[in-house]
């Protein structure tokens, strides 16, 4: 067989990222004793020599096929505990298979998180987006990139200060990213419970007439600008989370045509 990739390219100019990405397969993690499933999408890249025309794309392949095999013939029982100890497993078994010297590892999938309604108690399963990066450097070590994005509401303290009350309800999308050595103890829940616990109130999947009450109730209660929002999540991040933190929120303005935006990182 004729391994076309060894040859040498026309332009010797290495390149910093080659692999695979938009690869959807499936993923089982046992985390504090529970199998979670969750049906994530992959990106799997490392770096090609100048000296190098391409990579063996279908080792990259391999190494996700044969990580979540490893989970599933093993019930997961020590396998993999977290999304990134999964994504640093494949970056394991590629070093067997094609030479690097960097590799990084994204996972993209949702979260599912039980909550419980405000006054029925009923119990809701919310959705959340999450990501997880994992990255070899060329010293050998590894380190992690999380990212959560929690969608919440506020509600204009300005308007309710000049209106007798009355105010504007907006949805809002929370974005933390934490930026951390691969051994740092942060949890993607942990993450989420940060952002939302930011926002004037959660949002909920399931709502009955008494939560809906409780939902509006809490938000007029606790009028918020963007901007606090941001700030109480970045000051709660950098509180629990040691690492690089990296803050975005959005507010869907319902009364302008435009968005509105607070960001910051440190």
């Amino acid at each position: 067989m004729i391994e076309t990739q060894e040859e040498r390219p026309a332009i010797r100019e290495p390149l910093r990222k080659v692999g695979i990405t938009n690869l959807r397969s499936v993923a089982k993690i046992n985390w504090k004793g529970r199998v979670y499933t969750f049906l994530p999408v992959f990106e799997v890249t490392i770096d090609l020599p100048a000296e190098k025309k391409g990579i063996h794309m279908s080792r990259l392949v391999e190494s996700i096929t044969e990580a979540m095999s490893e989970a599933v013939e093993e019930e997961v029982k020590e396998a993999h505990t977290s999304l990134e100890e999964l994504g640093r497993c494949i970056i394991k078994r590629l070093e067997g298979k094609h030479p690097h010297k960097r590799a990084e590892v994204w996972i993209r999938t949702h979260l599912i998180i039980p909550r419980e309604t405000p006054a029925s108690k009923r119990l809701s399963y919310e959705p959340y987006d999450v990501e997880v990066g994992v990255i070899k450097n060329e010293d050998g070590s590894f380190e992690k990139v999380l990212r959560v994005k929690v969608i919440g509401n506020t509600v204009c303290p300005h308007a309710m200060a000049n209106n007798s009350g009355k105010t504007h309800i907006q949805r809002a999308i929370g974005e933390l990213e934490v930026k951390a050595p691969f051994d740092r103890g942060i949890t993607l829940e942990e993450m989420v419970n940060v952002v939302e616990s930011s926002f004037s109130s959660p949002t909920y999947t399931l709502l009955k007439t008494p939560d809906e009450n409780a939902v509006v109730q809490k938000i007029f209660e606790n009028p918020k600008f963007v901007e606090d929002v941001a700030r109480e999540i970045f000051s709660k991040a950098k509180e629990r989370f040691s690492g690089k933190v990296h803050v975005r929120v959005i507010s869907q303005e319902s009364i302008h045509k435009h968005d509105v935006i607070a960001e910051t990182w440190s």
